[in-house]
């Protein structure tokens, strides 16, 4: 995901005095019980509010349902280059007089497009709030993609995509992404190509923001110093003069077409291993007992089975990791890693074998209890310990389809998961063949071609 994150051309000293401040609070903040508050303004927008006076800031993080997976055909790039034009101008102010009044508040104000939500967020003193919210409303509102913005922003993009087309890397994940999704939106460049970012316009721009910027199609999140009344308001100010209603285009829903091999060669002095197996919904009744097979195999940093076999009793690899990959319309567990090109193959073996070791047997009691241990302790410190990761969090939780008291519940659910529902994941996501990537030199030996059937 590419990021437009145009900083103020000012110091703003008074915001990172407090910003400084704000770190210093924030291990106290991450240990408080956390109270989420819904808030309904009058024009029927909704919010998840966490007030916190412990330093004198506002957050707002929003997201516009419909991000590249909304693009047609030939408009690749379409939603990440408007989203890196959003602060590039609004109403009567061009980008330069824009980027000014956004400096002389002292505000934080960024964009960027995923695949499915198009991510807006600001960050401002509570005391000037008042302003930035003016200038964020009509950034969000009245956007002007002028044509001057348009061209620097899009040979900005050009410029990094003909950089990558000199990474092997990068061209791994294009072929990757179109092994695995075919011809779902899924498989596009959320950057484009230079000959798609060519062909698109400003008719494009405003039509494909018409079709998103809706006060039903955003979900928003607040924490800070700001009280639900207050808010209330300042929903109705920011979002309240959109369209009731988007235009989106109904996405299929899809899986990563496993049991396949994409091999992308070049004298490169590691190779990359990378393997994709069946996945999971946040909603699925067997999330939470995937979440903790996927720690033990290979989710948890410096304790996983992965991590053990691979670097610490082997030395093959720096890093190695597994991660529940979940998307609006697909989803799958992937395996990462990077090694010599001699000890590829055997790498490659282990990590076969200790996949099939987690579909044959049962977990210990042992490694259940310390997974849990670990990501109920953690999510407080990797979600909840700042301003900007409260909203953050509280946005995705919305755009999950998660109520309200989910971070109340979420350790009794992980509490409740055994070592026979661990078991049962494992099978279930574990047991197709996967697809798998290999870049770099190619892999010789024996040990590569009996883990083809693996």
């Amino acid at each position: 995901m590419m990021m437009f994150n145009r900083p103020p051309l000012g110091a703003a000293k008074s915001l990172l005095v407090v910003l400084v401040l704000l770190s210093l609070a924030a291990t106290t903040h991450a240990r408080a019980a956390m109270a989420i508050q819904e808030v309904n303004s009058s024009s029927g927008m909704k919010a998840w509010l966490v007030e916190d006076y412990a330093v004198p800031i506002v957050t707002i993080r929003f997201a516009f349902r419909g991000g590249s997976a909304q693009e047609l055909p030939g408009e690749e790039g379409l939603a990440n280059l408007m989203s890196g034009l959003l602060n590039e101008g609004a109403g009567d102010l061009d980008s330069n007089a824009f980027q000014q009044r956004l400096d002389d508040v002292g505000a934080e104000m960024k964009f960027d497009a995923g695949r499915d939500a198009v991510y807006g967020y600001m960050r401002v003193l509570a005391d000037r709030k008042d302003e930035a919210f003016e200038l964020l409303r009509l950034a969000i509102e009245q956007p002007r993609f002028d044509q001057a913005s348009l061209d620097r922003i899009r040979a900005q993009i050009v410029s990094g995509i003909m950089a990558g087309a000199k990474d092997p890397q990068t061209a791994a994940e294009v072929a990757w992404m179109k092994a695995i999704y075919g011809d779902h939106p899924y498989s596009r460049r959320k950057e484009g190509t230079a000959q798609t970012l060519a062909a698109l316009t400003t008719f494009d721009l405003k039509a494909f923001h018409h079709r998103l910027f809706a006060r039903g199609n955003v979900t928003i999140a607040v924490a800070g110093a700001i009280d639900a009344r207050a808010l209330k308001r300042d929903l109705d100010r920011i979002f309240g003069g959109l369209p009731a209603h988007p235009f989106l285009m109904p996405v299929a829903e899809t899986t990563p077409k496993l049991g396949q091999e994409v091999r992308v060669h070049d004298d490169l002095p590691q190779n990359r291993l990378h393997l994709a197996y069946s996945g999971i919904s946040y909603k699925d009744p067997q999330f939470f007992a995937a979440y903790l097979m996927n720690h033990i195999l290979g989710g948890g940093a410096f304790t996983s089975r992965l991590w053990n076999e691979v670097r610490e009793k082997r030395g093959l690899a720096y890093s190695i990791e597994s991660s529940l990959e979940i998307s609006d319309h697909a989803s799958a567990l992937v395996i990462d890693t990077s090694t010599r090109p001699d000890c590829a193959a055997e790498t490659l073996s282990l990590i076969r074998a200790e996949v099939r070791r987690m579909v044959d047997e049962d977990v210990t009691e042992e490694e259940l209890e310390a997974a849990k241990k670990n990501i109920i302790g953690g999510y407080t410190i990797g979600n909840l310990n700042s301003s900007s990761a409260v909203a953050d969090t509280l946005v995705e939780l919305q755009l999950k389809g998660l109520d309200i008291d989910y971070i109340d519940r979420r350790g009794q659910l992980i509490q409740a998961v055994t070592v026979a529902d661990v078991r049962s994941a494992a099978r279930r996501l574990l047991s197709a063949a996967p697809a798998l990537m290999i870049v770099g030199p190619p892999l010789e030996g024996k040990k590569a071609l009996e883990g083809k059937k693996g």
